[in-house]
């Protein structure tokens, strides 16, 4: 945590940003978000938490540099987001989200100096979280940026590239992307980050932490449905899939004047095609692609665990 003898860095962060951010480009977000918030990836998790004092005075005393950034891939809906908010929150740090779709302008030299703008928000406020949610979108015509927009993008991407090597300032950059396959490869040269993570399909151990948390983030006790038997129906389900889900067995049972039943859950089950089923060769491809590639963001015990068929092993 950062040391703050006194002074709230992060309030003193939300009034930098009211003066810095009149342009729009990025948005201050509350940093409610915990890892507890999170179910499974606990090897991710550890890995943020053993991070979490590197931005203090004591550990820049030490002589160890403050972390430059972190990239996670994986699936759509298996909780990249939720991890990028939850680790401002584990840093102790202001959170900043940035849209990368904002950066780019119609007028001449406009994207150069809106990345320029963005930066010097950025650092501004540091120490602090920047937020990129799904990067590969804003970057993914740097390739062909000379025939499609006169260089702009590539130049954007070259200038932010430059930034994320050399930058001196207490930056932290997490960065999701669900199609790493839009991402150019000098994008994920060791040094841009300081850890490239793969977030897979929660397997059962990971959907029943998920059920526990969305049941109680929805004002109900977790004690009161088996979700055990709820993780092992909803194989291959993402973490927002399973909300989904409840969100949909509370509706029906507000419908109905009564609390949700573990067969409003099940039904509403039956009524849901998970994403990795409609997008299997995706995920089939995205999975090869992280193999040797990334570190996994969840331990995995065994493949019987993966499968449901075995909830005793602990994560």
């Amino acid at each position: 945590m950062v040391e703050t003898k006194g002074i709230d860095h992060r309030v003193v962060a939300r009034e930098k940003a009211r003066t810095l951010k009149r342009n729009g480009l990025v948005e201050v977000v509350e940093a409610t978000t915990s890892l507890d918030d999170i179910g499974g990836l606990g090897l991710l998790k550890d890995w943020l938490v053993r991070r979490g004092g590197a931005f203090s005075a004591s550990a820049k005393a030490y002589g160890l540099p403050a972390p430059k950034g972190l990239l996670i891939v994986g699936i759509p809906g298996t909780g990249k987001s939720l991890t990028a908010k939850a680790t401002a929150g584990a840093f102790g740090l202001p959170l900043l989200r940035l849209d990368m779709g904002r950066v780019f302008g119609g007028i001449v030299g406009q994207s150069e100096a809106n990345l320029r703008s963005v930066i010097q928000t950025a650092e501004a406020i540091a120490p602090c979280v920047l937020w990129i949610d799904e990067i590969e979108k804003g970057f993914s015509g740097s390739k062909s940026s000379g025939s499609t927009d006169g260089g702009t993008s590539s130049r954007v991407f070259g200038s932010f590239l430059s930034w994320m090597q050399e930058k001196e300032k207490p930056v932290f950059v997490v960065a999701t992307a669900n199609d790493v396959s839009k991402l150019p490869p000098e994008f994920l040269r060791k040094g841009r980050f300081d850890e490239m993570f793969f977030v897979d399909l929660p397997d059962a151990l990971e959907r029943a932490q998920i059920w526990d948390i969305v049941i109680a983030r929805h004002g109900r006790k977790p004690t009161g449905f088996d979700t055990v038997v709820l993780a092992r129906a909803c194989e291959q389900f993402t973490g927002a899939e399973i909300e989904a889900v409840f969100i949909d067995a509370l509706h029906e049972a507000y419908a109905d004047g009564r609390e949700p039943r573990p067969k409003d859950i099940l039904e509403a089950m039956t009524h849901t095609v998970p994403l990795a089923q409609l997008m299997d060769g995706q995920t089939a491809a995205l999975r090869h692609w992280a193999k040797g590639r990334a570190r996994e963001a969840a331990s995995r015990a065994a493949p019987a665990a993966r499968n449901g068929r075995r909830m005793t092993e602990v994560n």
